[in-house]
């Protein structure tokens, strides 16, 4: 008997072969979230709190060290609103900035199935990693508001636009050091060093109208002081920076991430095998 079949096998659509791709990688995202929690957080969900209370931990002792030296802060009466509307979106760029740049080495792992791509570990991580951003802000925030009452009248564009500028400027960040360490792992060493300052230069314990003109004509570059003064003109009324360059911040960072996600598909074999 032959084995030959009566009629060739009829491939199924492209439509559907797509719609099954699709769905492979949300579930390998979802399998590659559920992985960073449970080596984040630990398995049980009190895990989970050490991302609230960390960032709430640090903004409350910079709040009283700070209501110690100063009688009022730069905008405002409450010091922990100040500081908690430029911490928090700051820290969030630079947490994504970071599991970026080391997603590959953290997913080294799973990488090896077949079925797990360097895409898939990079939407993984950032994914989780914003999510928690954004509920521990809205947690701290939302408490602050409720618990001091500050006089507050919410700018929810200046809001998102802020934080749609902290993600970009994290992401192409993040990319970058990722290709950039996977070829010259010095470099880790030397952004560690030069990320020391930011904290001090981009806005997080005062305005940039406080600074003299001539360090506001240098830390204008800095993308970041643009995303904490944006931040905080939502929260704050009578704050209405001009200097803010929404323009500026994704003009440099949305080339830094079609560059970056460029290069990690052209490269990110070769990254994987120095590692």
């Amino acid at each position: 008997m032959s084995n030959i079949l009566p009629f060739p096998p009829v491939p199924a659509p492209i439509g559907a072969r797509r719609k099954h791709r699709g769905g492979g990688h949300l579930r390998t995202i979802m399998a590659l979230i559920m992985r960073e929690m449970t080596a984040r957080f630990g398995s049980s969900p009190g895990g989970y709190i050490w991302a609230l209370a960390q960032p709430l931990g640090r903004v409350i002792v910079l709040s009283f060290i700070f209501q110690l030296v100063l009688r009022s802060p730069s905008l405002g009466n409450s010091f922990i609103l100040f500081y908690a509307t430029g911490y928090l979106v700051f820290i969030l760029s630079l947490n994504i900035s970071q599991i970026v740049a080391t997603a590959l080495k953290f997913s080294q792992s799973p990488l090896k199935y077949p079925a797990v791509s360097w895409i898939d570990a990079l939407a993984g991580r950032i994914i989780l990693n914003t999510l928690t951003g954004l509920v521990v802000a809205c947690l701290i925030l939302g408490g602050i508001i409720v618990i001091v009452d500050p006089p507050v009248v919410l700018g929810f564009g200046a809001i998102l636009t802020a934080y749609l500028m902290a993600f970009s400027t994290g992401i192409g960040v993040g990319l970058m050091n990722c290709v950039i360490i996977g070829f010259f792992p010095v470099w880790n060493i030397v952004w560690k060093i030069m990320k020391r300052p930011l904290f001090l230069v981009s806005g997080v314990i005062y305005i940039y109208e406080d600074l003299p003109l001539v360090a506001q004509d240098i830390l204008w570059y800095n993308p970041l002081i643009h995303v904490t003064g944006c931040m905080r003109s939502g929260f704050y009324a009578i704050y209405e920076p001009q200097f803010i360059s929404p323009v500026y911040v994704f003009g440099l960072s949305l080339p830094m991430i079609a560059l970056g996600l460029m290069l990690m598909r052209r490269f990110h074999r070769e990254i994987m095998e120095r590692r």
